[in-house]
């Protein structure tokens, strides 16, 4: 069992255990986005502004937050705000495909990031990909590449899908690079530090974004700002915040194997709540990824654990 000390909670919880709640909270940002009538890059922003004030109290009321703040350096809290542009590029992109292709292929070709975090943790983190994670990182991507494939055959390939599929790519790079950053700079920095530098400079970014784009920061019904508001509780905090605690404790290739899920959680949600009903061959590629992260995670820690004793 892993303690939590960087929040200060009295529980146990083990980082497998708290991957897999965030990934099921994750699972819930497409369905957000698809109910919400707001530019996609305003449910960003908002989604990002709301998550940062739900956070910051933590890291700056609390005195052990506050002295980590001081003793950030300029590095890492410049690498910290990278990290927030990249996760500000990859909402605007990802929230924007949702616009222009399937929730299916959507979250499933943004999380071919595994392939880029394996490449980059390898050169930059040296982090060791070994035989078990290779196996399961292959078995996730064939399985998302089914739910591809599977999504794509209910209608034509069309331009407009092409530039939703290529937005979700992008999507996948950025998010990558942002995955990356937090597992070298968590090693060092506490949660909710770090976080809220990210979640700052990611609403700074989006913000310039939305300027850019035309759109009204304020004037929205009611109704999306109730939607913001979830987007920032369920994949905001009890989503991404938890994937950065679990980065101090699981490598970064484990981390984004396991985001996989996410595009079976939304396919599932998508089924119920917005009547996109997936084909056999969905279904099959949704239960190969779980077989993959099943190798990558729950697999590799008992490895692991087996080589410790």
């Amino acid at each position: 069992m892993y303690p939590r000390p960087d929040l200060d909670f009295d529980v146990q919880v083990t980082p497998v255990a708290a991957l897999a709640f965030a990934i099921v909270a994750a699972s819930t940002s497409a369905i957000l986005v698809r109910w919400s009538q707001a530019p996609s890059s305003v449910a960003a922003l908002y989604r990002v502004v709301f998550t940062t004030l739900l956070i910051a109290p933590f890291a700056l009321l609390r005195s052990r937050d506050r002295a980590d703040f001081a003793r950030l350096s300029a590095r890492d809290s410049g690498f910290a705000a990278i990290a927030g542009v990249a996760l500000a590029i990859h909402f605007a992109a990802w929230f924007e495909s949702l616009n222009h292709t399937s929730v299916a292929a959507s979250v499933t070709l943004v999380q071919t990031q595994p392939i880029f975090v394996a490449i980059g943790a390898a050169l930059l983190l040296g982090e060791r990909v070994d035989r078990v994670t290779v196996i399961g990182i292959l078995v996730a991507i064939v399985g998302a590449a089914a739910m591809s494939f599977g999504d794509a055959g209910q209608a034509p390939i069309s331009d407009t899908t092409l530039y939703g599929n290529s937005l979700a790519m992008l999507g996948a790079i950025t998010v990558a690079g942002y995955v990356l950053a937090g597992r070298s700079i968590r090693q060092r920095v506490s949660l909710f530090p770090y976080v809220t530098v990210v979640y700052t400079a990611c609403a700074l970014t989006l913000a310039a974004i939305v300027g850019a784009q035309g759109h009204a920061f304020l004037g929205y019904p009611g109704r999306e700002w109730l939607l913001f508001l979830a987007m920032a509780i369920g994949p905001g905090v009890l989503g991404h915040t938890i994937v950065n605690w679990v980065l101090k404790h699981l490598e970064s290739v484990v981390v984004s194997v396991a985001w996989l899920g996410e595009p079976v959680g939304a396919t599932v949600l998508a089924f119920v709540l917005l009547s996109e009903v997936p084909d056999a061959v969905t279904i099959g590629g949704g239960l190969v990824v779980l077989a993959g992260i099943y190798v990558t995670t729950v697999k590799r820690e008992r490895q692991q654990d087996d080589t410790a004793e």
